[in-house]
């Protein structure tokens, strides 16, 4: 093979290798600026919103404090279906108890370890019958994050065997903000063995 023919190969690879990390990099970028996004949204709901955990006085209002995105905090989870659904029933934070339904176990691997969440459906009447509930601590939890754990929203999956879990996304129960909530706490198979870096940390009122 000749000389110029080595060159344009090389230069074929570079300019290859160049566009696949361009792709990654605009990839990262669009995914931090939605993160960004939604929390600038929640950012204004809690300002602004009439039912606010602050609506009594936004004035006291701080500010949320979160981890920076990172999409390692971004996982896919095999679905296993629950055999046999049961009812669930979760203390909350002010010693009274809520009914769930079992929907599925989330299945994942973080930081080489394999970890496990019961994703919960919702059975009360009202606007949210039939959504799901994932509640989970970690060992962050009491330290960078709300001691009573966090949040996470999940979509139904339809027909699917896996769903994403966006850590990133976890967010803090209201009464971590405001006393007067009622906030169901993690089931005791939703305490993770590793630490989330990912998503809201301790409010600090002060």
């Amino acid at each position: 093979m000749n000389r110029t023919k080595i060159i344009i190969m090389i230069a074929i690879v570079v300019a290859a290798i160049t566009l696949i990390y361009s792709f990654i990099g605009q990839d990262d970028t669009s995914y931090i600026t939605k993160i960004q996004k939604q929390r600038e949204e929640k950012d204004r709901f809690m300002r602004t919103a009439s039912d606010s955990p602050f609506a009594d006085n936004f004035a006291a209002y701080k500010g949320l404090n979160w981890f920076a995105p990172d999409k390692k905090y971004q996982v896919k989870a095999r679905l296993i279906a629950v055999e046999n659904k049961k009812m669930v029933e979760l203390p909350t934070s002010d010693g009274k108890t809520k009914r769930y339904m079992e929907y599925a176990y989330a299945e994942f691997k973080l930081d080489g370890k394999e970890q496990r969440l019961l994703i919960l459906e919702i059975i009360d009447m009202g606007p949210y019958k039939g959504t799901l509930f994932l509640a989970f601590g970690d060992e962050t939890s009491a330290r960078e994050t709300y001691g009573a754990g966090r949040y996470l929203d999940v979509k139904k999956p339809r027909g699917l065997s896996t769903v994403i879990l966006d850590f990133n996304e976890a967010y803090n129960p209201y009464c971590a903000y405001n006393d007067k909530y009622s906030c169901p706490l993690p089931p005791t198979e939703n305490l993770l063995t590793i630490p989330i870096y990912a998503g809201e940390k301790n409010y600090k009122s002060n």
